[in-house]
Protein backbone atom coordinates (compact mmCIF):
# COMPACT_ATOMS: atom_id res chain seq x y z
CA UNK A 1 0.00 0.00 0.00
CA UNK A 2 1.39 3.40 -1.01
CA UNK A 3 1.97 6.41 1.21
CA UNK A 4 -1.13 8.14 -0.16
CA UNK A 5 -3.39 5.21 0.74
CA UNK A 6 -1.91 4.93 4.23
CA UNK A 7 -2.47 8.61 4.88
CA UNK A 8 -6.05 8.64 3.58
CA UNK A 9 -6.90 5.54 5.55
CA UNK A 10 -5.36 7.03 8.68
CA UNK A 11 -8.24 9.53 8.90
CA UNK A 12 -11.01 7.30 7.57
CA UNK A 13 -10.02 4.42 9.83
CA UNK A 14 -11.49 6.32 12.77
CA UNK A 15 -15.00 4.97 13.32
CA UNK A 16 -16.52 8.42 13.84
CA UNK A 17 -15.16 9.61 10.48
CA UNK A 18 -16.07 6.41 8.64
CA UNK A 19 -19.65 6.40 9.99
CA UNK A 20 -20.00 10.12 9.19
CA UNK A 21 -19.00 9.61 5.55
CA UNK A 22 -21.50 6.79 5.09
CA UNK A 23 -24.32 8.62 6.89
CA UNK A 24 -23.93 11.78 4.79
CA UNK A 25 -23.25 10.26 1.38
CA UNK A 26 -25.66 7.32 1.57
CA UNK A 27 -28.24 8.32 4.18
CA UNK A 28 -28.66 12.04 3.55
CA UNK A 29 -27.13 12.99 6.90
CA UNK A 30 -29.37 10.76 9.02
CA UNK A 31 -27.49 9.02 11.83
CA UNK A 32 -28.25 5.50 10.62
CA UNK A 33 -24.84 3.98 11.35
CA UNK A 34 -23.32 4.52 14.77
CA UNK A 35 -19.56 4.38 15.21
CA UNK A 36 -19.83 1.81 18.01
CA UNK A 37 -21.52 -0.58 15.55
CA UNK A 38 -18.52 -0.61 13.21
CA UNK A 39 -15.77 -3.20 13.24
CA UNK A 40 -12.63 -3.19 11.12
CA UNK A 41 -12.39 -5.86 8.44
CA UNK A 42 -9.22 -7.52 7.23
CA UNK A 43 -9.03 -5.62 3.94
CA UNK A 44 -6.96 -8.23 2.13
CA UNK A 45 -8.43 -10.94 -0.11
CA UNK A 46 -6.77 -13.35 -2.51
CA UNK A 47 -7.59 -14.55 -6.01
CA UNK A 48 -6.05 -17.01 -8.47
CA UNK A 49 -4.98 -15.99 -11.97
CA UNK A 50 -2.39 -17.41 -14.37
CA UNK A 51 -2.03 -20.39 -12.01
CA UNK A 52 -0.75 -18.03 -9.32
CA UNK A 53 -2.30 -16.74 -6.11
CA UNK A 54 -2.48 -12.94 -5.87
CA UNK A 55 -3.42 -10.62 -3.05
CA UNK A 56 -5.68 -7.60 -3.39
CA UNK A 57 -6.41 -5.01 -0.75
CA UNK A 58 -9.20 -2.50 -0.33
CA UNK A 59 -8.32 0.96 0.93
CA UNK A 60 -10.56 0.50 3.95
CA UNK A 61 -13.56 -1.66 4.89
CA UNK A 62 -15.65 -2.07 8.01
CA UNK A 63 -18.45 -4.36 9.09
CA UNK A 64 -21.69 -2.72 10.18
CA UNK A 65 -22.88 -4.99 12.97
CA UNK A 66 -25.82 -5.49 15.28
CA UNK A 67 -24.28 -7.32 18.17
CA UNK A 68 -22.61 -10.36 16.59
CA UNK A 69 -24.72 -10.15 13.42
CA UNK A 70 -23.08 -8.63 10.34
CA UNK A 71 -25.53 -6.31 8.59
CA UNK A 72 -23.24 -5.24 5.74
CA UNK A 73 -19.64 -4.73 4.71
CA UNK A 74 -18.92 -1.11 3.80
CA UNK A 75 -15.87 -0.25 1.73
CA UNK A 76 -14.17 3.03 0.80
CA UNK A 77 -11.76 3.56 -2.08
CA UNK A 78 -9.88 6.87 -2.38
CA UNK A 79 -8.99 8.35 -5.76
CA UNK A 80 -7.22 11.58 -6.63
CA UNK A 81 -7.39 10.73 -10.35
CA UNK A 82 -10.18 9.15 -12.38
CA UNK A 83 -9.18 5.54 -13.10
CA UNK A 84 -10.36 4.02 -16.42
CA UNK A 85 -10.87 0.53 -14.99
CA UNK A 86 -12.30 1.34 -11.57
CA UNK A 87 -15.40 -0.86 -12.15
CA UNK A 88 -13.12 -3.86 -12.77
CA UNK A 89 -11.23 -3.20 -9.55
CA UNK A 90 -14.38 -2.74 -7.51
CA UNK A 91 -16.15 -5.83 -8.79
CA UNK A 92 -13.02 -7.79 -7.86
CA UNK A 93 -13.17 -6.52 -4.28
CA UNK A 94 -16.90 -7.13 -3.90
CA UNK A 95 -16.75 -10.53 -5.59
CA UNK A 96 -13.96 -11.70 -3.30
CA UNK A 97 -16.03 -10.78 -0.25
CA UNK A 98 -19.08 -12.65 -1.53
CA UNK A 99 -16.87 -15.64 -2.35
CA UNK A 100 -15.51 -15.65 1.20
CA UNK A 101 -19.07 -15.83 2.52
CA UNK A 102 -19.64 -19.02 0.53
CA UNK A 103 -16.43 -20.52 1.87
CA UNK A 104 -17.57 -19.78 5.44
CA UNK A 105 -21.04 -21.19 4.89
CA UNK A 106 -20.36 -24.04 7.30
CA UNK A 107 -20.06 -21.48 10.11
CA UNK A 108 -23.79 -20.77 9.86
CA UNK A 109 -23.31 -17.04 9.38
CA UNK A 110 -26.06 -15.08 7.65
CA UNK A 111 -25.12 -13.63 4.26
CA UNK A 112 -24.68 -9.85 4.12
CA UNK A 113 -24.47 -7.29 1.28
CA UNK A 114 -21.34 -5.42 0.26
CA UNK A 115 -21.51 -1.69 -0.49
CA UNK A 116 -18.45 0.04 -1.91
CA UNK A 117 -17.93 3.79 -2.40
CA UNK A 118 -15.31 5.66 -4.39
CA UNK A 119 -14.29 8.98 -2.81
CA UNK A 120 -12.89 11.09 -5.63
CA UNK A 121 -10.84 14.16 -4.68
CA UNK A 122 -10.14 15.53 -8.16
CA UNK A 123 -11.06 19.09 -9.14
CA UNK A 124 -12.50 17.98 -12.49
CA UNK A 125 -15.53 15.76 -12.89
CA UNK A 126 -14.98 11.99 -13.00
CA UNK A 127 -14.81 11.29 -16.74
CA UNK A 128 -13.99 7.57 -16.73
CA UNK A 129 -16.34 4.54 -16.74
CA UNK A 130 -18.77 4.17 -13.88
CA UNK A 131 -20.06 0.77 -14.96
CA UNK A 132 -18.66 -2.54 -16.11
CA UNK A 133 -20.23 -2.31 -19.57
CA UNK A 134 -18.62 1.09 -20.16
CA UNK A 135 -15.19 -0.52 -19.78
CA UNK A 136 -15.63 -2.53 -22.97
CA UNK A 137 -15.01 -0.90 -26.34
CA UNK A 138 -17.50 -3.19 -28.03
CA UNK A 139 -19.96 -5.85 -26.95
CA UNK A 140 -21.29 -8.12 -29.73
CA UNK A 141 -24.93 -7.30 -30.30
CA UNK A 142 -25.90 -10.97 -30.07
CA UNK A 143 -24.39 -11.21 -26.56
CA UNK A 144 -25.23 -7.76 -25.21
CA UNK A 145 -28.42 -8.80 -23.40
CA UNK A 146 -26.46 -11.47 -21.51
CA UNK A 147 -23.64 -9.22 -20.29
CA UNK A 148 -24.55 -8.26 -16.75
CA UNK A 149 -23.67 -4.76 -15.67
CA UNK A 150 -22.03 -3.58 -12.45
CA UNK A 151 -22.06 0.06 -11.41
CA UNK A 152 -19.73 1.88 -9.06
CA UNK A 153 -20.76 4.68 -6.72
CA UNK A 154 -18.43 7.65 -7.25
CA UNK A 155 -18.75 10.65 -4.93
CA UNK A 156 -16.99 13.77 -6.20
CA UNK A 157 -15.95 15.48 -2.97
CA UNK A 158 -15.09 18.83 -4.59
CA UNK A 159 -18.60 18.95 -6.13
CA UNK A 160 -20.58 18.35 -2.95
CA UNK A 161 -23.25 20.97 -2.26
CA UNK A 162 -22.72 23.34 0.70
CA UNK A 163 -25.66 21.75 2.51
CA UNK A 164 -24.04 18.33 2.08
CA UNK A 165 -20.73 19.58 3.51
CA UNK A 166 -22.63 21.05 6.46
CA UNK A 167 -24.08 17.60 7.24
CA UNK A 168 -20.70 16.14 8.13
CA UNK A 169 -20.15 16.01 11.88
CA UNK A 170 -16.62 14.63 11.88
CA UNK A 171 -13.27 16.02 10.74
CA UNK A 172 -14.15 14.97 7.19
CA UNK A 173 -16.13 18.23 6.97
CA UNK A 174 -12.81 20.13 7.10
CA UNK A 175 -11.46 18.09 4.18
CA UNK A 176 -14.64 18.35 2.10
CA UNK A 177 -14.93 22.09 2.78
CA UNK A 178 -11.38 22.70 1.57
CA UNK A 179 -11.92 20.91 -1.76
CA UNK A 180 -15.30 22.56 -2.38
CA UNK A 181 -13.87 26.02 -1.67
CA UNK A 182 -10.81 25.47 -3.86
CA UNK A 183 -12.96 24.28 -6.77
CA UNK A 184 -15.54 27.05 -6.55
CA UNK A 185 -13.43 30.01 -5.39
CA UNK A 186 -9.85 28.94 -6.20
CA UNK A 187 -8.98 30.01 -2.65
CA UNK A 188 -9.60 28.87 0.90
CA UNK A 189 -11.06 30.67 3.91
CA UNK A 190 -9.98 28.53 6.87
CA UNK A 191 -12.53 27.25 9.35
CA UNK A 192 -12.73 27.95 13.08
CA UNK A 193 -14.10 24.45 13.61
CA UNK A 194 -12.14 22.39 16.15
CA UNK A 195 -10.61 19.23 14.75
CA UNK A 196 -10.62 15.98 16.73
CA UNK A 197 -7.99 14.09 14.70
CA UNK A 198 -5.64 16.96 13.87
CA UNK A 199 -2.63 14.93 12.78
CA UNK A 200 -4.70 12.71 10.49
CA UNK A 201 -6.43 15.68 8.85
CA UNK A 202 -3.20 17.56 8.15
CA UNK A 203 -1.46 14.45 6.83
CA UNK A 204 -4.39 13.82 4.48
CA UNK A 205 -4.45 17.44 3.32
CA UNK A 206 -0.71 17.34 2.75
CA UNK A 207 -0.95 14.28 0.51
CA UNK A 208 -4.09 15.23 -1.42
CA UNK A 209 -2.79 18.74 -2.17
CA UNK A 210 0.81 17.55 -2.63
CA UNK A 211 1.88 20.31 -0.26
CA UNK A 212 3.89 19.15 2.76
CA UNK A 213 3.40 22.45 4.56
CA UNK A 214 -0.01 21.42 5.86
CA UNK A 215 1.71 18.73 7.90
CA UNK A 216 4.80 20.79 8.66
CA UNK A 217 2.76 23.62 10.17
CA UNK A 218 1.86 21.47 13.14
CA UNK A 219 5.50 20.66 13.80
CA UNK A 220 7.24 23.17 15.98
CA UNK A 221 4.04 24.84 17.13
CA UNK A 222 3.94 26.04 20.73
CA UNK A 223 0.84 23.92 21.25
CA UNK A 224 -1.11 21.51 19.13
CA UNK A 225 -3.22 23.29 16.53
CA UNK A 226 -6.95 22.67 16.79
CA UNK A 227 -8.44 24.56 13.86
CA UNK A 228 -7.48 25.41 10.29
CA UNK A 229 -7.27 29.06 11.40
CA UNK A 230 -4.52 28.01 13.81
CA UNK A 231 -2.84 26.21 10.91
CA UNK A 232 -2.82 29.57 9.15
CA UNK A 233 -1.43 31.22 12.29
CA UNK A 234 1.43 28.73 12.20
CA UNK A 235 2.01 29.60 8.54
CA UNK A 236 2.34 33.23 9.54
CA UNK A 237 4.73 32.46 12.39
CA UNK A 238 6.72 30.19 10.12
CA UNK A 239 6.82 32.91 7.47
CA UNK A 240 8.09 35.47 9.96
CA UNK A 241 10.88 33.12 11.07
CA UNK A 242 11.80 32.07 7.52
CA UNK A 243 11.91 35.71 6.48
CA UNK A 244 14.81 36.16 8.91
CA UNK A 245 16.49 32.77 8.48
CA UNK A 246 16.63 32.91 4.69
CA UNK A 247 18.62 36.13 5.07
CA UNK A 248 17.22 38.01 2.12
CA UNK A 249 17.07 41.21 4.19
CA UNK A 250 16.65 40.72 7.91
CA UNK A 251 13.53 42.30 9.33
CA UNK A 252 9.77 42.54 9.49
CA UNK A 253 9.20 43.14 5.78
CA UNK A 254 10.73 39.82 4.75
CA UNK A 255 8.68 37.95 7.33
CA UNK A 256 5.51 39.54 5.97
CA UNK A 257 6.46 38.74 2.39
CA UNK A 258 7.30 35.11 3.20
CA UNK A 259 4.01 34.71 5.06
CA UNK A 260 1.88 36.25 2.29
CA UNK A 261 3.50 34.17 -0.45
CA UNK A 262 3.29 30.96 1.59
CA UNK A 263 -0.41 31.45 2.34
CA UNK A 264 -1.14 32.27 -1.28
CA UNK A 265 0.52 29.04 -2.42
CA UNK A 266 -1.62 27.11 0.09
CA UNK A 267 -4.76 28.57 -1.48
CA UNK A 268 -5.68 30.80 1.47
CA UNK A 269 -7.91 33.68 0.36
CA UNK A 270 -6.55 37.22 0.13
CA UNK A 271 -9.19 38.46 2.58
CA UNK A 272 -8.22 35.84 5.17
CA UNK A 273 -4.54 36.73 4.82
CA UNK A 274 -5.31 40.44 5.15
CA UNK A 275 -7.17 39.89 8.41
CA UNK A 276 -4.29 37.81 9.74
CA UNK A 277 -1.87 40.62 8.87
CA UNK A 278 -4.02 42.98 10.89
CA UNK A 279 -4.10 40.53 13.80
CA UNK A 280 -0.52 39.31 13.86
CA UNK A 281 1.39 42.42 12.75
CA UNK A 282 -0.86 45.03 14.38
CA UNK A 283 -1.60 46.71 11.05
CA UNK A 284 -4.57 48.76 9.98
CA UNK A 285 -6.69 47.21 7.23
CA UNK A 286 -5.34 49.80 4.81
CA UNK A 287 -1.73 48.88 5.64
CA UNK A 288 -2.53 45.17 5.30
CA UNK A 289 -4.15 45.81 1.90
CA UNK A 290 -1.03 47.63 0.74
CA UNK A 291 1.16 44.69 1.77
CA UNK A 292 -1.11 42.31 -0.12
CA UNK A 293 -0.89 44.42 -3.27
CA UNK A 294 2.89 44.46 -2.90
CA UNK A 295 3.49 40.73 -2.30
CA UNK A 296 0.41 38.95 -3.72
CA UNK A 297 1.46 37.49 -7.05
Amino acid sequence: MGEKDLTENYLEAYNDVFADIINVLLCGGRQVILQEHLEADGNKTIYKADKKVHEQERDIAKFWKDGHIKIALLGLENQTDAHPYMPLRMIGYDGATYRSQILKEHEGEEKYPVISLVLYFGMDHWDKPRSLRECFKKIPEELSRYVNDYKIHVFEIAYLLPEQVAMFQSDFRIVADYFVQMRTNKEYNPSQEVMKHVDAVLKLMSVLTQDDRFEEMQNGAKGEVKTMCEVLDNAISKGRIEGRIEGRIEGRAEGIQAMVESCQELGVSAEAVKMQLVKKFSMTEQEAQQKLELYWK
